[in-house]
């Protein structure tokens, strides 16, 4: 349902965070930190940003009269009420932009990650919108690019690709002036179980298959086949496919896989897109049984047997 994130107290959340819990998040995220992180407006606005994280995600969680606030209203709050940042509420505007034009240049990294058959890949869609993009994210301060593909992608997905990543084996692809390097990770079995470690960040994981994330048309690079949007995925695609033709998938292909794309996880309150009727459940996985497979008649039918004494008895009584 379109509204299913509204309740009966949304129009309630009007309440403002309180002083005593700006001083909190003030004093947590952004006070006491290296000296270092404080020398640039663009690092203090990412202490505040994860400040940010932290009050949607626990206060307003946990109290739902609060208002929940865009970054930017969030940010003015706190420079006004945080003693160290109050001589430059003048310039927050300047401030915010600089910092939202600089995020756009961090360097991002991820995975690709493949099944046995290289024939699906691993997206993740983002918590608001329907857009699916691989798992990845904005590298921290001095954090190697493989160093940030491992965290990130444990973050969106649960799974450690630590042991399995190369260095050397990896698809960049340039966005107006942010880099992304996505490491492939190939060969993860398709029941491999997956969830977000963080809040109200990703809404749904899947297996899609490579074929139905082609273009729809040479005009629409951004929107698959089915209609999944892939603004984040396309530009990969054809570097992804030169790859998996100079290497040799450790599995078969398998028909017996459902021919859509095979929901993994999915979060119980989100923003949903329409892409969402496009997938299919993965079947739960069963534990290996250590007896032979059971192909024959039901147990309860080979474990009946017929009682002479009781059937007599019945007769006997019946006549009776």
């Amino acid at each position: 349902m379109a509204n299913h994130h509204r309740s009966p107290s949304s129009s309630y959340k009007t309440v403002l965070p309180p002083q005593e819990l700006l001083d909190d998040l003030c004093s947590r995220f952004v006070l006491n930190v290296p000296e270092e992180d404080l020398q640039s407006f663009e690092r203090i606005l990412f202490l505040v940003e994860y400040a940010h994280w932290f009050y949607e995600d626990n206060s307003v969680e946990n109290n739902p009269s609060l208002k929940s606030l865009s970054l930017k209203e969030f940010t003015s709050l706190l420079f006004n009420s945080c003693d160290v940042l109050k001589p430059y509420v003048a310039h927050i505007d300047d401030i915010f932009k600089d910092f939202t034009s600089y995020k756009v240049r961090v360097p991002v990294t991820g995975a690709i990650i493949l099944d046995e058959t290289f024939e699906r890949c691993l997206l993740v869609k983002g918590w608001k919108g329907s857009s699916w993009s691989f798992p990845r994210g904005k590298k921290s301060k001095d954090e190697e690019d493989h160093a940030c593909a491992v965290r990130e992608v444990l973050e969106e997905t649960g799974f450690d690709v630590s042991k399995l990543l190369n260095k050397d084996e990896y698809l960049e692809v340039i966005f107006g002036q942010q880099r992304v390097r996505l490491y492939i990770i190939a060969g993860v079995k398709d029941d491999t179980s997956f969830a977000p470690q963080t809040k109200k960040e990703i809404s749904e994981i899947a297996w899609q298959r490579l074929d139905d994330l082609q273009p729809a048309s040479d005009e629409v690079i951004s929107r698959g086949i089915t209609g999944l949007k892939l603004y984040m995925v396309s530009p990969f695609l054809a570097s992804l496919k030169s790859w998996i033709s100079s290497h040799q998938p450790p599995m078969a292909p398998r028909p017996d896989l459902p021919l859509k794309g095979i929901c993994v996880w999915k979060a119980k309150h989100s923003s949903t897109g329409s892409s969402s009727t496009l997938m299919e459940s993965q079947p739960t996985k069963t534990e290996p049984d250590s007896q032979p497979l059971d192909v024959g008649p039901g147990r309860s039918f080979r474990n009946f047997r017929f009682s002479t004494a009781q059937i007599l008895q019945a007769m006997e009584a019946s006549f009776s």
